[in-house]
Formats: C-alpha cells, sequence, structure tokens
C-alpha cells in the first residue's frame, strides 16, 4: 500500500504531466489524491517543494528504469552505449509516455533564478554526464562531446514527441545517435 505522500507525489506528477505545472493548483490536487490542503503541506511546505519532489522522482524513475534496462541487456560498456537508443525509443513509444519532466519543467519555468528551473537543468546535465559515462567506459575519446551530443538528440526527439506523438523523430534521433557512436567507436 502506498503512502499519503506517495499518492499525492503520484497524483500531482500525473497531473503536471497532463495538465501542465502552472496549469494545476493545489485544489485540483488535493481533490484528485482525495485528501486536504493541509496534509499536502505537512508532507511539502510549498508547491514548488512539491514541483521539486516531483521532479526528482521521475528523474529517477526515469534512471533507474534505464540502468536496469541497459545493465540487463548489456555487459560491455560499448553495448551499452549501442543500446541507449534503443531503450530510449521504447520508453517513449511506450503508451505511458508523458513527456520528461525537466524538460517541461524548465519551459514552465523559465528563469535561471527559479529553484524549478535551476534543478531541471541540473537534471538534463546528469543525464548528459551519465551519456559522458557510458562513451568514457567505452573508451570514446571525446566522451564529453558525443554525450552532448546525444542529449540533444535526446532532449529534442522527446521534445517533438511531447508536442506530437507519433512524430517519428525518436526514429531518426536513433538513426543519428547510431551514426555519431558508431564515428566515435571507429575514432578511438
Amino acid at each position: 500500500m502506498i503512502s499519503l505522500r506517495e499518492k499525492i507525489l503520484n497524483t500531482a506528477s500525473n497531473l503536471f504531466q497532463t495538465q501542465g505545472i502552472n496549469s494545476t493548483g493545489v485544489d485540483t490536487i488535493v481533490a484528485v489524491a482525495g485528501t486536504t490542503k493541509m496534509t499536502l503541506y505537512k508532507y511539502f511546505s510549498s508547491k514548488e517543494n512539491l514541483i521539486l519532489a516531483v521532479l526528482e522522482k521521475g528523474h529517477q524513475d526515469f534512471q533507474t528504469w534505464l540502468n536496469d534496462k541497459l545493465n540487463a541487456s548489456a555487459k560491455k560498456p560499448s553495448e551499452k552505449l549501442q543500446k541507449l537508443f534503443d531503450f530510449i525509443e521504447e520508453w517513449v513509444t511506450s503508451p505511458n509516455f508523458t513527456g520528461m519532466g525537466f524538460i517541461k519543467a524548465s519551459a514552465e519555468f523559465p528563469s535561471e533564478d527559479n529553484a524549478v528551473h535551476q534543478l531541471s537543468s541540473e537534471q538534463s546535465r546528469q543525464f548528459r554526464q551519465y551519456i559522458s559515462t557510458l562513451a568514457a567506459e567505452a573508451n570514446i575519446q571525446d566522451a564529453d562531446g558525443l554525450a552532448l551530443q546525444l542529449s540533444l538528440l535526446f532532449e529534442g526527439a522527446v521534445q517533438a514527441e511531447q508536442m506530437k506523438r507519433g512524430s517519428g523523430a525518436i526514429k531518426y534521433a536513433k538513426i543519428a545517435a547510431k551514426i555519431l557512436i558508431d564515428g566515435a567507436v571507429k575514432a578511438h
């Protein structure tokens, strides 16, 4: 059985993904979660703290899912790098795909001084670092450069799929990623 905190977090996450963060008020969250504002504020001192918790959970859940998929399917770092976009494609084309929280949140909170924007930026950097680590483990010379290229493909494809499901963006991002990865592997 999930805790009330988790129920509020899951409800907020679903509403933020489907209705937008700024369009979803605390009243809506507590009504859908079947709780009260007092209870919400017991677990999250402000809506901003709830947003940050939703982003942290979403990022952690995605990263855990991706790590598990890569570790189960490949042993060598170069194989993990090659399979990265296979699993990103699986995620993006799944019926449950609602986008990437840090991409949506950064658009809704564009000020770099805002805590939500700062966390979104940090999560983007962490994902790029994750790719860079995979590339470095695969002995890619310019691991950071490849990571930046692949993260741009990832973020662009996710954004395109958020805007129009079935856009084909992930298919072409995967093709471009393979070209970039193959080129980087040959260069080392």
